[in-house]
């Protein structure tokens, strides 16, 4: 039996549970959340939904959207879908599937989003299973999660990822091969006078728009998290 933890999410408006094995959530499907450009009615899918963190954000800030998460770990797909009727977001639901080959018809989402896995081959694997899944990048995999993600979007919908500044260029590549444009890069700051590690890629479908840097967000200052990361992880604001 998977032991599972509970807590909150953005400053306890949200139950959230999640196991205690395995990945465990951080900040990056919280601010991936909050630059999703949804409205109501508007449909969403996230591939790798882990516990579903990242959909309950946006619910909480968007009421009334329709979401869907995808996730290969059973276990995990089953504890989103707990998570989503736990806080009463009824028009959300996950399923197991592989984000590599998404049971969706083309042009399915207005709005799509993932925190895709990224630890290269050569880096050493978790000894936790679950954690290697969630974490560990074939050759070739990002570059496939975006296809899937483009193949189900609709023209002039949004994508966005979350992912290590040093996948910037693979992953703008393949927004471009998918004719995704516009693509605005948002540098996620650990403190002033730090290279970022983490960035978040956003893209439109069909768009023939400039691309564009965002001033980005600094996450930690010398008394802790900066007032504009709180307002986004414990506020639920939106990020652009």
């Amino acid at each position: 039996m998977d032991e599972i933890s509970t807590g909150g999410l953005l400053g306890g408006r949200l139950v959230y549970r999640q196991l205690r094995g395995g990945h465990r959530s951080g900040f990056e499907p919280v601010l991936l959340a909050a630059t999703v450009p949804a409205r109501p009615g508007e449909r969403v899918l996230e591939a790798g939904t882990g516990a579903g963190a990242a959909l309950l954000c946006l619910g909480a800030r968007v009421p009334g959207v329709t979401g869907i998460g995808v996730e290969r770990d059973p276990a995990l797909a089953s504890l989103a879908s707990e998570n989503f009727v736990a806080n009463k977001f009824h028009q959300i639901s996950a399923i197991q599937a592989d984000a590599t080959a998404l049971p969706f018809a083309p042009d399915s989402f207005h709005h799509v989003l993932a925190n895709p896995p990224w630890f290269g081959t050569r880096n050493t694997p978790s000894p936790d299973s679950r954690r290697a899944l969630a974490h560990r990048a074939e050759a070739g995999l990002l570059r496939g999660w975006i296809a899937e993600l483009a193949r189900v979007l609709r023209g002039r919908g949004s994508i966005g990822l979350i992912l290590p500044a040093s996948s910037f260029a693979e992953a703008a590549a393949s927004l471009r091969a998918q004719h995704c444009g516009g693509i605005t890069l948002i540098p996620l700051w650990p403190r002033v006078g730090m290279a970022a590690k983490m960035i978040i890629l956003t893209a439109r479908k069909h768009s023939k728009g400039p691309d564009a840097v965002h001033p980005g967000l600094i996450l930690h200052d010398e008394t802790g998290i900066t007032p504009a990361a709180e307002a986004v992880l414990r506020g639920g604001v939106g990020l652009v």
